[in-house]
């Protein structure tokens, strides 16, 4: 693509798309930073949970706790109405709130300018996905809307 816009999205709901400079302290710094501001639920796995902090979707033994949270689950091809089922698809959710909500903050998509076949941005700016909930494989959407 000669000229246009390249869009790139998250298809994850703990996972953001952002530019920023990738460097390694700066990325802890962030990690840091953002953590502060949503700790892990005192009953996540994470080694960085903080005692005292609990978040409503981490209740899994209330969910799903409304019939369009069950129809989703059903559209996912869990049989939730089945006791057995719905055990298992509670078992295999995360204590992630905080991920859902930090991603929030930095977002699940970037648009990106093209000129003269270049993205515009930034010397020392990457197109950055941030995985809050992993490591685990990933995937995103990328758009290309331009002209040759």
């Amino acid at each position: 693509m000669k000229n246009g816009v390249i869009h790139v999205i998250s298809r994850h709901t703990t996972t953001a798309i952002t530019i920023n400079e990738r460097e390694a302290l700066l990325a802890q710094d962030v990690e840091d930073f953002f953590l502060k501001i949503c700790p892990p639920d005192e009953r996540s796995s994470s080694k960085k949970r903080v005692e005292g902090v609990r978040y409503l979707h981490n209740d899994i033994d209330q969910r799903p706790d409304s019939e369009e949270e069950a129809q989703r689950c059903r559209d996912n091809g869990w049989d939730i109405d089945d006791a057995e089922e719905l055990q298992k698809w509670r078992d295999q959710e995360p204590i992630n709130a905080h991920s859902h909500l930090i991603s929030m903050m930095l977002g699940s998509s970037e648009c990106i300018p093209v000129v003269d076949g270049e993205m515009v941005i930034g010397q020392w700016q990457s197109v950055l996905l941030v995985d809050l909930d992993g490591p685990r494989t990933r995937t995103v959407g990328v758009q290309l809307m331009g002209y040759l």
